[in-house]
């Protein structure tokens, strides 16, 4: 579509909102208000239950208006702040490098794979289908991991065993094969530029939803990952945020369970179990986790919202 017809569309397209009827304009936006104060309610709900007493949550349920506020969630779940600080840089630091490594490692495998003319295109491809289809195991990883490359405490172990994502690299691939031109590549090529110049000053800018919507897949994963603490990480200083947390609620379950255990007739041990932060702690847990996410994805949201079709048939 020239320029002047696309001018013309949205010449036509103004005309039209400008001829709308007030009503409709003050009933569209009546909808979408509500529409947004619900999907902002679930958030207002888990702040709002955070900030509320165990004992009031007991006694009254969820409610957007508690009775009395407390941080006694934010007490618990912060008693050692250093720990949790520097769980937050452990996991952005893993999170920032995790993901630029992932998508550099998927563009690198998944551009090759998608030239036509490339010979082993198709062994690579069924290389990378196989290892998502078929994994070795919890076993072989982590002895993969620990006894040959030696990663156990250490940072590398939380970042290396999650750089290569076959999904990822399948979705690359069709990206490349059907939205970068063939032409444009080989015009590049005869102007003498090499393959690593075609793929990072040509192939990748014209991929951003492309590596918005991969990077914010990765980031996610880095963020909530969890389990490779669990089995490679020792030392205190390289917790990450989700591992510390998931500590933390495990400490609070297994001072209730003695407190049970030990006192179950007493009242004053039934006091105090009642007033612990089991479920607020929760929410507050899920606050402290998403801030740093939903602070990123507005970032990410200018290019992810065309990226959602990444790789769809085309008609």
């Amino acid at each position: 579509m020239s320029r002047n017809s696309e001018a013309a569309v949205q010449a036509a397209s103004k005309d039209l909102r400008n001829r709308a009827p007030w009503y409709v304009n003050v009933i569209l936006h009546i909808v979408f208000s509500i529409f947004a104060f619900l999907c902002l309610a679930p958030l207002l709900l888990l702040v709002m239950v955070s900030l509320t007493p165990e004992t009031v949550l007991l006694r009254n349920g969820y409610s957007f208006f508690p009775e009395t506020f407390t941080l006694e969630a934010y007490r618990f779940l912060f008693q050692k702040a250093g720990m949790v600080f520097n769980a937050y840089g452990v996991t952005i630091f893993i999170v920032i490098l995790g993901t630029a490594s992932s998508l550099l490692i998927t563009a690198l495998y998944a551009y090759p794979i998608s030239r036509l003319d490339f010979p082993f295109a198709r062994f690579f491809s069924l290389f990378i289908v196989i290892t998502l289809l078929f994994s070795g195991g919890l076993t072989a990883s982590y002895l993969i991991n620990v006894r040959a490359l030696g990663l156990r405490n250490s940072i590398w172990a939380l970042i290396l065993p999650g750089l290569a994502n076959a999904f990822h690299i399948i979705i690359a691939r069709t990206f490349f094969r059907l939205s970068i031109p063939t032409s444009l590549m080989e015009s590049a090529r005869i102007d003498g530029a090499g393959e690593w110049r075609i793929l990072f000053r040509i192939v990748l800018p014209l991929s951003l939803p492309l590596l918005a919507t991969l990077g914010l897949f990765c980031t996610f994963s880095f963020w909530n990952d969890w389990f490779r603490a669990l089995l490679y990480i020792e030392n205190r200083q390289l917790y990450p945020l989700q591992y510390v947390m998931m500590r933390a609620l495990m400490n609070l379950q297994e001072l209730q369970k003695n407190i049970a255990s030990g006192a179950m007739n007493s009242e004053e041990a039934m006091k105090i179990l009642a007033e612990m932060p089991s479920e607020t702690l929760r929410m507050a847990m899920a606050i402290v986790a998403i801030g740093p996410i939903i602070a990123v994805y507005p970032f990410f949201q200018r290019y992810f919202i065309s990226g959602l079709t990444v790789g769809a048939v085309k008609g």
